[in-house]
């Protein structure tokens, strides 16, 4: 930056500083969701979560759309970061399915709901680096929506292609599609009103209705349901799961299991909606502390623990971080400790807390090198790197960007494992190339977005996680050659609905 772009080197080193401290937003988000689901994992909590899912229905076509869709679909919208395929996988495996394909089929319905993940980070934080008003980001959440929910209907059936033979699909489809339409409803209509809560509320919607349809058998075919031939896929007969489908929890310790989902969906409404008052409570900044750093800047904390540094090394840069709001904390954190508290596992804390530290080494540095790079890349404005970037491939491209922007996206999340990096890193370069055609600010932002959902299914990292969770070994390229088909036609799909906007 000082060498070729000739910046002031005090702003390059303040820009710096303030990436690594803007970083510890979504560090916190993840540690926090990872933390709650460890938590669900150490007490009885997720084990009875699982053996309530296997016992609604024994129909593998009803038992794939409740447990590998609308379950990660809730999952996804309260934790994201990977937690749903590392849930819902085993949970079929223990069904009978074959865990090579339930990896397949995870990976691609576990995109749909990406774009608001983990209470909308990918939206409102992914995007954070641009100059975006509210009703903006409102309108970059809700074309999102209607891009990823038009994909889902033709994208559920394919990933089910990949573990069901077509005839059953054909047969069940009544079923197939109420399940998909119950979570797509909640989710699209959520999406106009709020940018953190569609896919959290819409799965957990499509989830009480998935399971009500499977019960009374609405939409299913009484006919055996025949799975795809295995025969090529690699031997995994030393992999062995329990199979939970016999047993039935009784319905109270099913909702006191339940209560870290429904937990963090309630303390995440409380303080969401204005009307209520919290939320105001946990954002006021004015400081009740003031101190000076000297060159380093002006700290400030206010009641509602918002920290502040002012004037970075005396330039023009800021940063803040609202830590009682901010989803970390509260809910993460506060409903984690609560579950404990129920169980008696109190003792276990420190336990999650060590595993958790110790699977945030990778995510901290990630975060932390890419939230430096994107502060770096739009600096200088006109002149920036972004702006050059986009200048060329706006050029090169010309007005078919309109149908192809989503492509860069999932190439973001290909890279980085994760939609909200991806969105940060080319949420710029996206905006500036929306710029210099002249193309529809929010709908480009919006295809970057459900482009960096859609890599999800073909991202590294999400599928050695899956295969490392089902104890599959060198499958990866088998896996990846099966997604990216998925992904091409999510990407047609995206792009003709480009055109109507």
């Amino acid at each position: 930056m000082f060498f070729i772009f000739q910046e002031d080197p005090n702003l390059i080193h303040a820009t710096v500083l303030k990436g690594l401290l803007v970083a510890w937003t979504p560090i916190l988000i993840i540690a926090g969701a990872i933390f709650l689901f460890r938590t669900m994992e150490a007490t009885p909590s997720l084990n009875n979560i699982r053996d309530g899912l296997n016992s609604v229905s024994s129909n593998r076509i009803a038992q794939l759309m409740i447990i590998g869709w609308a379950f990660p679909f809730l999952i996804e919208g309260a934790s994201g970061f990977g937690t749903p395929a590392a849930i819902a996988a085993p949970i079929l495996i223990g069904l009978g399915f074959p865990p090579l394909r339930v990896a397949i089929f995870v990976l691609i319905t576990d995109t749909i709901p990406v774009s608001f993940g983990a209470v909308g980070t990918p939206t409102w934080f992914g995007f954070s680096a641009i100059s975006l008003s509210e009703s903006e980001i409102m309108a970059i959440g809700f074309k999102s929506a209607i891009l990823n929910s038009t994909a889902a209907l033709f994208i559920v059936p394919i990933a089910l292609t990949f573990v069901i033979k077509a005839k059953a699909i054909l047969k069940n489809w009544l079923f197939i599609l109420l399940s998909v339409v119950a979570t797509l409803i909640p989710y699209l209509i959520l999406s106009m009103f709020s940018y953190e809560f569609p896919s959290l509320v819409g799965g957990a919607v499509g989830l009480i209705v998935s399971v009500i349809l499977a019960k009374k058998g609405i939409g299913l075919s009484e006919e055996e349901v025949i799975l795809q031939n295995t025969d090529k896929d690699p031997d995994f007969s030393t992999v062995t799961f329990k199979n939970t489908e016999t047993l039935h929890p009784q319905k109270s310790n099913l909702f006191k299991a339940t209560f870290p989902l429904w937990g963090t969906i309630l303390l995440l409404v409380l303080t969401r909606i204005p009307q209520i008052g919290l939320k105001n409570l946990l954002t006021l900044t004015d400081p009740a502390l003031h101190l000076k750093l000297g060159s380093l800047g002006n700290f400030s904390l206010s009641p509602a623990l918002v920290l502040g540094l002012d004037n970075i090394f005396g330039s023009t840069v800021n940063w803040s971080h609202a830590l009682l709001y901010v989803p970390s904390l509260t809910p993460f954190f506060l409903i984690s400790i609560l579950t404990l508290l129920f169980y008696g596992d109190i003792k276990k804390a420190s336990g999650i807390f060590k595993i958790t530290v110790e699977q945030m080494k990778g995510p901290v540095l990630a975060l932390s090198g890419a939230l430096v790079f994107v502060n770096l890349m739009m600096m200088g404005e006109d002149h920036s790197a972004v702006k050059l970037i986009a200048d060329n491939l706006a050029h090169f491209m010309g007005s078919m960007w309109a149908y192809t922007a989503h492509f860069l996206g999932a190439l973001g999340t290909f890279f980085s494992g994760s939609n909200t990096i991806s969105n940060l890193t080319f949420g710029g370069i996206q905006d500036a190339i929306a710029s210099d055609l002249g193309l529809n600010r929010t709908s480009i932002l919006a295809m970057q977005s459900v482009g960096g959902a859609m890599g999800n299914m073909i991202c590294i990292n999400n599928i050695v996680a899956v295969a490392s969770v089902l104890g599959l070994v060198k499958v990866e390229g088998y896996i990846l050659k099966r997604t990216v088909k998925a992904l091409i036609v999510y990407g047609v799909i995206v792009g003709v609905m480009a055109i109507f906007m």
